[in-house]
């Protein structure tokens, strides 16, 4: 698992909110946690080391203000790769909030380059959690590709870290149900989520079920988790140029946006080549 969780923050509450479930994870998995905070030019490092100290004492945390004329998803990476084994947690505005925060187009990024597991997270309006973040349920989304179960070993080892249930969720077409000649398909790929949950439950001794649905994806992952905030997702994106794309692949994107939950997400690792020069 991760040796040290590191949060980027620009002074905004946004930037912050992912906060709570980062320490929440840390804590279960005995990582520290790190803030870190990109200025443009030395002229504003006192006011940013005010801030940032107050906020990382509170805490208990350790924390670095970096000054970089490069982008920011690359100083983050390059400040992720200092300690081995991190995982940045980060929190991604949405379009509307984008103003309000440098890191409304950062996480998208971020994402996309790095090739690595990024911890997403947007709320919703809800208070964030009082006590610290803990899980009862992992969420693997699988789809039958490759990519999409590339993020299995990462979900088990959330799991079993956090002493979560694993649960293994594939969603059809919609069209699928209604169409009687594909009717033998439901029971195919019932089967395959059903494989991997015995296997891994065989394999790892951890507590794993699994849902087939039919309809939108992201719809449906929204749907099941309803408005709970004990659950982790763990998934990976499709590809796409990370400076025209939206934020991490409609499925994931509206999932992110919606959700109301972190979401560790990767992206094919083909992915990677150079960061962008400018944010």
């Amino acid at each position: 698992m991760y040796e040290r969780i590191l949060i980027p923050v620009d002074g905004s509450s946004l930037s912050e909110s992912v906060i709570p479930y980062a320490f929440g994870l840390g804590k279960a998995i005995e990582a520290r946690v790190a803030f870190v905070r990109i200025i443009a030019n030395e002229s504003e490092r006192t006011h940013a080391e005010v801030e940032l100290s107050a906020l990382a004492h509170g805490l208990d945390a350790n924390f670095r203000v970096v000054e970089s004329t490069d982008s920011i998803p690359a100083t983050i990476l390059r400040e992720a790769h200092v300690v081995p084994h991190t995982l940045v947690a980060m929190a991604a505005p949405g379009r509307s909030d984008a103003a309000t925060s440098v890191l409304g187009s950062v996480a998208r990024k971020l994402v996309h380059i790095s090739g690595e597991s990024i911890l997403v997270f947007r709320g919703t309006g809800k208070p964030a959690p009082e006590a610290d973040f803990t899980v009862s349920e992992v969420l693997l989304p699988l789809d039958g590709s490759t990519l999409s179960e590339s993020m299995r070993l990462e979900a088990i080892s959330w799991a079993r870290a956090l002493g979560a249930r694993l649960s293994i969720v594939q969603v059809l077409p919609e069209t699928l149900s209604n169409n009687q000649l594909l009717a033998s398909y439901d029971t195919l790929d019932v089967s395959y989520v059903a494989s991997h949950a015995n296997k891994i439950s065989h394999e790892f001794g951890i507590e794993t079920d699994y849902q087939v649905f039919h309809g939108h994806p992201a719809d449906k992952l929204i749907e099941y988790i309803d408005g709970r905030q004990d659950v982790l997702v763990v998934m990976a994106t499709r590809g796409h140029n990370p400076l025209h794309s939206t934020l991490v692949g409609s499925v994931t994107s509206k999932l992110v946006r919606n959700a109301g939950v972190p979401v560790i997400i990767q992206a094919p690792k083909a992915l990677m080549g150079d960061l962008p020069s400018t944010d």
